[in-house]
């Protein structure tokens, strides 16, 4: 599951995609897919789990090919179908 998700850094007062894994400073990891982004913004999670003061500018996750996927395409996890379980009796 650690290979699958990916890790977002602050730079300059902007969130970046770490792709190497390597930049320095405190990384939120997050899944790939628009959905967990926006969730992620909407919670303002990015400050908090980077201990940034003040708000960090996401354009440049917005416009990264692993959150620009197509929320119907099924290709992020998203909230899990859910189905109670009937007594077959």
């Amino acid at each position: 599951m650690a290979g699958e998700l990916l890790r977002v850094v602050a730079v300059d007062g902007r969130l970046a995609v770490d792709e190497g894994r390597r930049l320095p400073g405190r990384g939120a990891w997050l899944h790939p897919g628009p959905h967990c982004l926006a969730r992620a913004e909407r919670k303002r999670a990015f400050p908090r789990a980077l201990r940034a003061a003040g708000a960090l500018d996401a354009a440049r996750l917005h416009e990264h090919a692993a959150f620009a996927a197509d929320i119907g395409s099924g290709t992020f996890p998203g909230p899990r179908e859910t189905r109670k379980q009937v007594d077959p009796s």
